[in-house]
């Protein structure tokens, strides 16, 4: 009788573990892309192949507002945990549909081949967003690092799309509505670049006229959408003159832009959740997209 007791307590206990997983679980699908293959690259390895991972709010929740994540990792390798799957499930606490781009490395897949993926997945979001129940113009992209400069680049190279096109995907726009940048790298010429990112993406002596159109505080014009900008003025990986570049040059365009500049913080801090500072910027990401109309203000 002992066992059995003991048994049926392991059962509920597994049940009650099971119900409470479900319910914190946030939904999820991994989507390709392209149906088969990107027509304009090939794939060298199957592991590679660019997916958008789609991170549902509970139904209550929904605003119409959806993001793209862009992880960083200087373009040789995805910070899918801390830069992806974390913050998708922070910003469903918002409301905000999320999207985690797993996009192909500038050090196998120099450029176009990341920014055409960046490309092709806000299409993707915009050409579903009924099925999504999203908003077609109240899509953004959020970027860390060199994800920030994939973001960005997607911020200063857009295009209405192709009606021409039979894919329905590629006759929905690629500009992102706003952009969120946190720590990004912006340039690809100035003293201040971050070497590794320009090395995997455009390589180590490139074209001076490719590093140019690469360097996003270069491309701005005013068509470029609004952005948020966070970084920490003693990043020792990518240098904040980056993120103070973009803003200038945004401003100058007269593109509405936010800054928030910190005293101090790693590089890569994501989230930040042990720091009481750097773990603000969500919460400022998100009055910033309130006070733009871009996220419901009254969510009770």
């Amino acid at each position: 009788m002992k066992h059995l007791f003991r048994n049926y307590k392991i059962s509920l206990l597994t049940c009650l573990f099971t119900l409470l997983t479900v319910q914190v679980s946030t939904s999820q699908e991994v989507l390709p892309l392209w149906e088969e293959t990107d027509p304009n690259s090939a794939v060298v390895h199957p592991d590679d192949l660019p997916t958008l991972a789609v991170y549902l709010p509970e139904e209550p929740l929904r605003t119409g507002t959806a993001v793209i994540v862009l992880p960083g990792g200087g373009y040789s390798h995805l910070a899918i945990d801390h830069e992806g799957v974390q913050v998708a499930e922070r910003l469903n606490s918002m409301g905000i549909t999320a999207f985690v781009l797993k996009y192909r490395r500038g050090v196998d897949y120099p450029h176009p081949v990341p920014l055409g993926d960046a490309q092709r997945a806000i299409r993707m979001v915009r050409a579903n967003a009924s099925s999504w129940e999203i908003d077609p113009d109240r899509i953004g992209i959020l970027g860390f690092s060199a994800g920030g400069h994939l973001a960005s680049t997607t911020g200063t190279h857009f295009d209405s799309g192709d009606s021409e096109e039979d894919d329905p995907i590629e006759q929905a726009s690629s500009r992102p509505d706003f952009m969120a940048l946190i720590y990004p790298v912006i340039t690809m010429v100035e003293e201040f670049m971050h070497t590794g990112s320009r090395n995997n993406l455009i390589g180590s002596n490139p074209d001076p006229a490719l590093a140019v159109r690469m360097s996003s505080e270069r491309q701005v014009t005013p068509d470029t959408p609004p952005a948020f900008l966070v970084h920490s003025s003693d990043d020792a990986g990518v240098p904040v003159e980056n993120s103070l570049s973009f803003y200038s040059a945004l401003r100058n365009a007269g593109v509405p832009v936010e800054m928030h500049i910190y005293e101090t913080g790693p590089h890569g801090f994501g989230l930040a959740p042990e720091d009481p500072l750097l773990s603000s910027w969500p919460s400022l990401f998100e009055t910033w997209l309130q006070s733009r109309g871009l996220l419901p203000g009254d969510r009770d």
